[in-house]
């Protein structure tokens, strides 16, 4: 955040969902005007140049279809919306080939309910490893390596060192750790962290890794004993996506920068505010998703609406399309912060499925007018009505609603629960 209270930041161009106003130089000056001003260093000057490129017919699309590339996410959006609805055939043309956000697996239903290990990550097929398997598409495929309980012998860090035997190891990208044998000793992460961090001499491409891929016929999601992950931050400057299972001791130790990490995902069955604290003071300029679980009270989630008060009032994460403020038992009370927030003008996707929402958190979505410039409104395994559901459907966006849950009268939460606690 600047000091300067006065200066424009990226999102008050849109503040509210409404156009900005013209710009003097745009209004007279046409076209050149509009092209001059899309030099301008600041994204809300070429956000409002681009309010008004649609006045000059294909002159005007073209501009938009290249300022689908701005080097601001805020711009890419305001020009993604104002074209979404158009369709003159180069239009159709670009905005197929544009993704604001692709992460389309996150929207799949948890597979540890199932007692079932992820079958996708980072957009790849996990695939097993073990000694009978070659590493033989390092960049297509998701690895994933894993240990039973007690496997003393040939635990995950033992696993974790082997994998340097491996042919095509120094272009592996994508690499998934499940169970590690000490677990059931109520043992951290630590020495799985350790190990990970010793391997970056020949996991030089790494690009995503999922620590703690453990489904719950394995280790209930509460069991799982995490430990310090900025390490693995500091010792893989190329990776992109961090995704992580269990709170119980999930910390990052300040100071955490990296500059490249655009996915960042913490499922938990109980986050506690710290963690969430220390996330909020991480520096992640291209952090793109940004994805928590909150759990219940019960197994350490202690977080309330003013804990995420940073990422959605203060442009912590500016260029994020992707907020998932999922599993959480507060949903409602998010809703209220989110549709009065900056926030909601600039993502693209507001994830709150696995929680609490209700009838009344809805009813304020279909107030918000902002919400009608997301792309994807997900509050699946949610607690809402039929008719709710069929409202929230007549909005100007793709709402994923699916398996609602029915509230429990013995429940300690009003009779509303999130999904994921235990």
């Amino acid at each position: 955040m600047t000091d300067n209270q006065n200066q424009p930041r990226d999102y008050d161009a849109v503040l509210g969902g409404q156009s900005p106003p013209p710009i003097d130089g745009v209004v007279l000056g046409g076209i050149e005007g509009i092209k001059r001003c899309l030099s301008n260093p600041v994204a809300n000057v070429r956000i409002a140049a681009l309010s008004e490129a649609l006045k000059y017919g294909n002159a005007g699309l073209d501009i938009l279809i290249q300022a689908l590339q701005d080097k601001s996410k805020l711009v890419q959006r305001f020009a993604y919306r104002l074209l979404k609805q158009r369709v003159e055939p180069q239009v159709i043309q670009a905005l197929q080939t544009y993704k604001p956000w692709n992460l389309e697996e996150r929207f799949n239903e948890y597979q540890g309910y199932k007692g079932n290990n992820a079958t996708q990550f980072a957009n790849r097929q996990v695939v097993e490893l073990d000694a009978n398997v070659n590493i033989t598409e390092p960049s297509k495929k998701a690895y994933a390596l894993r240990c039973e309980h007690y496997e003393y012998d040939d635990d995950l860090p033992s696993k974790i060192n082997k994998l340097q035997e491996q042919h095509n190891v120094q272009k592996l990208e994508v690499l998934v750790l499940g169970l590690w044998a000490e677990a059931a000793e109520n043992v951290d992460s630590s020495n799985v962290i350790a190990a990970l961090v010793n391997a970056r001499e020949y996991l030089t491409s790494l690009k995503a890794v999922f620590i703690g891929d453990i489904a719950s016929d394995e280790f209930e999601i509460s069991w799982i004993r995490q430990s310090d992950i900025s390490p693995v931050l500091r010792a893989y400057p190329k990776l992109e996506i961090l995704q992580v299972r269990g709170g119980d001791g999930l910390h990052f130790s300040p100071p955490v920068r990296h500059n490249r990490l655009k996915a960042l995902i913490v499922e938990t069955g109980g986050l506690s505010r710290d963690t969430v604290a220390q996330i909020c003071n991480m520096n992640l300029p291209a952090l793109e998703h940004l994805e928590l679980w909150f759990g219940s009270e019960d197994y350490g989630g202690d977080c309330w609406i003013e804990d995420i008060h940073p990422i959605i009032f203060e442009d912590k994460f500016p260029n994020l399309t992707y907020l998932g403020l999922r599993n959480s038992q507060f949903t409602d009370e998010i809703v209220s912060a989110i549709v009065t927030s900056p926030i909601i003008n600039s993502i693209s996707v507001l994830d709150l499925s696995m929680g609490t929402l209700s009838d009344t958190g809805a009813e304020e979505l279909l107030n918000c007018e902002a919400i009608n410039y997301l792309d994807i409104l997900n509050v699946s395994e949610s607690f809402l009505s039929q008719e709710m559901i069929e409202k929230l459907s007549g909005l100007d966006v793709r709402v994923l609603a699916s398996n609602q849950k029915e509230e429990d009268d013995d429940s300690y939460i009003h009779g509303r629960y999130c999904s994921v606690a235990e």
